[in-house]
């Protein structure tokens, strides 16, 4: 049985922050208001290469306010996140992070979780991958590694781009409530819930039919 966990919004409640920067962003440079919703999920470069292809100057700019934004931001633990990724460690469960954030991003985590890797089991990072979500290679790439069936694989996500790739996965999908409403997420998987505090692994066995 592995568990796969999407970072901001999923198990950090970050995805308001990110939110405002790329909605700054989108607006300053790009003209485009509410850009965020459309980017979440995906690695930076995926990003650039979409929106700011051939504006190198505006790229290397916008990388250095994202990263100093990324060091002052405060990460809180989506409510239960961090006891219910313990739990399931406990029962042998593998679990792992998997995250369109770069390793830099990563580095501003483990400053205030020094216990951070040790809690996930496993990290992979938008350097794992040569394709973005919504394309579902970070999620076969870490079931892979992990030597994890398909069908024995749980995916946690929150964000419209990585619900995507969660489902293109073949994965069960588990859809947070913490970045869109639900009448979105609902379409894009096969359980949702609001956070972790009343979510236990025997729930999640009951729902996906895998045992946890």
């Amino acid at each position: 049985m592995t568990a796969l966990f999407d970072f901001d919004g999923v198990v950090m409640d970050t995805e308001e922050l990110y939110t405002v920067f790329w909605d700054r962003i989108g607006e300053k440079y790009l003209g485009i208001k509410n850009l965020s919703p459309s980017i979440k999920g995906q690695t930076l470069s995926r990003i650039y290469d979409k929106y700011f292809a051939g504006k190198e100057e505006d790229q290397k700019i916008i990388t250095r306010e994202l990263n100093d934004y990324e060091k002052s931001m405060p990460y809180v633990p989506v409510k239960g996140a961090f006891e219910f990724i313990a739990e399931l460690r406990k029962r042998g469960v593998a679990t792992a992070i998997v995250t369109s954030s770069n390793k830099q991003k990563m580095e501003n985590v483990y400053r205030h979780y020094p216990e951070f890797e040790e809690l996930v089991g496993h990290i992979f990072t938008s350097e794992f991958v040569t394709r973005s979500k919504p394309d579902p290679q970070c999620f076969l790439n870490a079931m892979a590694a992990l030597g994890a069936p398909v069908s024995e694989t749980v995916v946690f996500e929150d964000s419209i781009n990585g619900l995507k790739a969660a489902r293109a996965s073949g994965a069960y999908v588990v859809g947070l409530l913490t970045s869109n409403p639900a009448e979105v997420v609902n379409q894009m998987c096969d359980y949702s819930i609001e956070d972790f505090t009343s979510f236990t692994p025997e729930e999640l066995s009951k729902v996906s039919g895998i045992n946890f």
